[in-house]
């Protein structure tokens, strides 16, 4: 098949997979800046990362003192991440909205391929491209660029085909192995990649191969026929050099002004951008993983013999006299949307129906930890108080003050009443440390971590979040500008 030029459709989908590509790098960046090391095994121990961008060394002692994970949160520049600075809760929105528009664009781009024809540029129809590969390699080698093809040579066409088919799904498939609520969902599937943490090695290494492509690829259309190559991909015929030159200036431009502007809008305006991007990310989010149950069930083997620690434990004057008597005067309480509103102790809890499960923990940062929990199912817990119909979130309140503000966090009743939802006073067998929630803390194990509230004093069935703190679901949506569902 002859081909002339390249049609519209693929012209146009071009640009805008340039343009999400790079947005996805950068705050892909921004969200390796919070655990800037990588693992391959998924109790993720200090000291066995592969490979680490900090000179901070996590040497936790908690004989001496508290650490906690975001002490190894790293500020990268705005110059690489998106938005940089410690903004891992702006990051994640701009990493979401980019998968969103660049899986769709992949999707049309796909569909217009098989049914035009055009997949006969890209995909090898015969085993004698890899000879062919190999003496151009060495055309290659010898610095001769402008090697004949209808439209690629074996090497672009290989490459291309690479890119477009191999590596793009694989960093679809590795980036839903870090998904906590696919990974609840379907336990086996993280394991297909060697776990959640190695999934997380390799999209960082497909990352590289991307950016690696993109540099490469720039570089042989400004060796190779620049005129021809960049009135073809834009104009669909050659151009002269001016004019290529002028298409060039002008598509850069374009990236770098995108850029420009949403590292800025993000830094000075991190509340209106977590509201205009969630308006688009949520209702995909709760479509998607809003009705996911986990499925979640390790082995006492499995318990990660080191687990990471979030959040400074509280410091107030009522929180130190409860622990001072081991709890024994803390009462839960339960009330809001209710017929019967509760007040528990320990003991009664204890009393109740004990749930235990072997789950694995994953923090927003990146780090996961695997740990056997026991506790109170939740559901069980809200039978008891009956929520009125009105009732579609529970909130959850902790004795830990952060920024001057009480800690908490909202959940949908539905999240609330998943088999493995609980609240647990038990971790490895023991009963809670005060690092880790004690004397109660939330498991909900198709979320991340920061949903799951420690130090727990009170719990509130509300109508709506609104209302409360700053009225973004949780404190650290309100301060942070994370996410109300933390599934994805």
């Amino acid at each position: 098949m002859v081909f002339d030029d390249f049609p519209f459709w693929l012209r146009f989908a071009h640009f805008i997979n340039i343009v999400f590509i790079i947005l996805l790098i950068r705050s892909g960046v921004e969200i390796l800046s919070a655990l800037p090391k990588l693992y391959w095994n998924d109790h993720a121990r200090p000291g066995t990362e592969w490979i680490k961008f900090t000179k901070k060394k996590f040497t936790p002692n908690f004989k001496k003192r508290t650490w906690i994970s975001l002490e190894e949160e790293e500020s990268f520049s705005s110059w690489i991440a998106l938005p940089g600075h410690k903004n891992l809760g702006i990051g994640r929105h701009w990493h979401f909205l980019s998968i969103i528009f660049w899986i769709s664009n992949g999707a049309a781009y796909y569909i217009l391929l098989f049914t035009s024809g055009e997949w006969q540029r890209l995909i090898p129809t015969s085993w004698s491209i890899l000879p062919e590969a190999i003496n151009d390699v060495m055309l290659y080698a010898s610095f001769q660029f402008n090697l004949p093809g209808n439209p690629y040579d074996s090497i672009q066409q290989l490459t291309y085909f690479s890119v477009v088919f191999l590596l793009g799904p694989f960093m679809i498939a590795t980036g839903a192995a870090m998904s906590p609520s696919i990974d609840a969902r379907f336990p086996r599937y993280p394991k297909i990649f060697g776990g959640r943490q190695a999934a997380r090695s390799l999209h960082f290494l497909g990352m590289i191969g991307f950016v690696l492509f993109i540099i490469v690829h720039v570089a042989m259309v400004i060796l190779s026929n620049f005129s021809e190559n960049m009135g073809n991909i834009f104009l669909g015929q050659a151009t002269s050099f001016g004019i290529a030159v002028g298409i060039f200036a002008l598509f850069v431009l374009v990236v770098v002004a995108v850029n420009v502007w949403a590292t800025g809008i993000s830094l000075k305006n991190p509340r209106l951008v977590q509201r205009k991007l969630g308006a688009i990310i949520d209702p995909i989010r709760q479509t998607l993983f809003n009705k996911v149950v986990s499925r979640q069930q390790f082995s006492k083997s499995d318990v990660t013999p080191f687990f990471r620690v979030n959040g400074y434990p509280p410091d107030t004057k009522e929180y130190e006299n409860l622990m001072r008597n081991g709890f024994s005067d803390w009462r839960l309480k339960v009330l809001g949307l209710v017929e019967k509103p509760l007040e528990l102790s320990l003991v009664d809890l204890y009393a109740l129906k004990k749930e235990i499960q072997i789950t694995e923990h994953s923090c927003i940062q990146g780090w996961t930890a695997i740990g056997e929990w026991g506790g109170v199912s939740m559901n069980h817990l809200l039978s008891k108080c009956k929520p009125l119909p009105q009732a579609n979130y529970v909130v959850l309140y902790s004795y830990q003050f952060t920024d001057g503000d009480q800690f908490y966090e909202a959940i949908p009743i539905e999240l609330a009443k998943h088999p493995q939802t609980i609240l647990a006073y038990e971790m490895n067998g023991d009963l809670l440390d005060i690092p880790h929630g004690a004397p109660l803390r939330l498991r909900v194990e198709t979320q991340l971590g920061y949903k799951m509230v420690k130090w727990i004093k009170s719990i509130e069935l509300v109508d709506d979040y609104k209302n409360i703190g700053m009225g973004q679901g949780g404190h650290r949506e309100d301060h942070m500008y994370y996410d109300l569902g933390a599934g994805i």
